[in-house]
């Protein structure tokens, strides 16, 4: 199967033809593995894609400064030819990742840790997963909903009801601990092997996650773990992740329970505590394998029968309601979470600071908008018409802080900033959004 013909009766473009012929070709040999890829991700129209995808996700520089604007100011085409040029001639080396910690929605105080590559990097990284993906995708299975093409967090936590709507009433609520920070490299590479037989690819591969990490000046080498912050990491993570769901699914754990896994955040529905405990046990052990364990105060299991306990997943708090029309009757639903509401009243603090009083309301409106145009998008797909209304009372309350600031008043003053003069500002209102119904990824 050649990717010209495919593009010619599909109708596709050249980069989108060769991941169809890789992905149908991986489909209908699982055990081939692939040899001549390092050569496709220097081809001039993969590198172009890339380079529009890394274009579109913006994104900070890494450690040597150089930006978007930068390589779009001394050419585009001159930086792909470099780049492809460097790939041909083996002279192509990776920079240490540019460590920055960015804040955790809705824990002050907390923050994550990022790499940023160079944006020379990231166009390589997204070339080569470009390549790879397709491959991987034939193999995937599934239980597994993150970071992969036509697949949503909706459709996992979708399945979650499903599941839990048919008695599967016990939840493994798993944690892992500092999954993208402690992945084995050989046991991650390992996996890759399974199916790329290319050395250069391979060892591509390795030159990324053994990058190193500048912070303050120094380069620390990573012993373990994937490059987080990078387009590569969230395939790398799910290629090695793929090892607990064919584990699962090799070992019987489909009579255990349902796994439903969204990168490394995970649960498994079961039928009953003994199960759920055994469920535990099973994954911890096919986790081992990768050097990742599960963290022993944050996994727990709940029951979710008669709406006893909840539990949080993608943001969601997922928790069984008496149905008001079939009373003795329970189903899940989900609404934002503790965390997520509070993180989207910071922004909403954020974005009406005293100091920007000195602006418009409606510039500050415009950028309310913004924070919650995209925040309700996420959220109004299940049962979220009560935490909509408080997020929407939420605004209103500080915009009228904000305009009694800018007429030197002190309090609320609702007397005069009331609900119709709220309204009239343009604030986009989340009340009336909500879609009880699936959402599907159309990536």
């Amino acid at each position: 199967m050649r990717a010209r013909s495919t593009a010619k009766a599909d109708g596709l473009d050249a980069s989108r033809a060769l991941q169809r012929v890789l992905y149908r070709n991986a489909k209908q040999q699982p055990h081939r593995r692939f040899h001549a890829l390092f050569d496709k991700v220097a081809r001039g129209d993969i590198l172009l894609r890339a380079w529009d995808e890394v274009r579109a996700n913006r994104g900070a520089p890494g450690v040597d400064g150089v930006t978007i604007q930068h390589v779009e100011a001394a050419g585009v085409a001159t930086f792909l030819d470099d780049l492809a040029e460097a790939f041909r001639t083996g002279t192509y080396r990776p920079a240490p990742l540019r460590r920055v910690h960015i804040p955790k929605p809705g824990r002050p105080g907390s923050t994550r840790p990022l790499g940023i590559p160079t944006v020379r990097d990231r166009v390589a990284m997204t070339a080569a997963k470009l390549v790879l993906e397709p491959i991987f995708e034939a193999d995937f299975l599934p239980s597994s909903y993150g970071f992969r093409p036509r697949r949503s967090a909706h459709q996992a936590l979708e399945a979650i009801q499903v599941g839990a709507n048919r008695g599967r009433e016990w939840v493994l609520d798993a944690d892992v601990r500092d999954c993208f920070g402690s992945i084995d490299h050989d046991a991650l590479l390992a996996q890759v092997a399974r199916r790329v037989a290319d050395r250069r690819m391979l060892k591509l591969l390795r030159a990324w996650l053994r990058a190193g990490v500048l912070e303050g000046g120094v380069t620390t080498e990573t012993g373990s773990g994937t490059p987080q912050g990078s387009p590569i990491s969230p395939l790398l993570a799910n290629v090695a992740l793929h090892v607990l769901d064919a584990g699962w699914a090799r070992s019987g754990g489909s009579k255990l329970g349902v796994l439903v896994r969204y990168a490394d955040d995970f649960i498994v529905l079961c039928a009953s505590r003994r199960r759920a405990e055994e469920a535990r046990r099973r994954v911890g052990e096919i986790l081992a394998g990768l050097g990742l364990q599960l963290h022993p105060d944050k996994t727990r299991i709940a029951c979710l029968a008669r709406g006893r306990e909840g539990f949080d997943f993608l943001g969601f708090h997922l928790h069984k309601v008496e149905s008001w029309k079939w009373r003795g009757r329970y189903y899940l639903q989900r609404w934002p979470s503790d965390r997520a509401m509070s993180a989207i009243r910071a922004k909403i603090r954020e974005a009406t600071d005293r100091r920007f009083v000195g602006y418009p309301v409606a510039w500050v409106v415009g950028r309310l908008n913004r924070v919650l145009r995209g925040w309700g998008a996420y959220f109004r797909y299940g049962n979220s018409a009560r935490k909509f209304a408080h997020v929407d009372a939420y605004v209103h309350e500080r915009l009228a802080i904000f305009a009694s600031i800018k007429h030197g008043l002190h309090g609320r003053n609702y007397h005069r900033f009331t609900w119709v003069w709220f309204t009239s500002l343009g604030v986009y209102l989340l009340s009336g959004r909500v879609r009880s119904g699936a959402a599907y990824a159309v990536r």
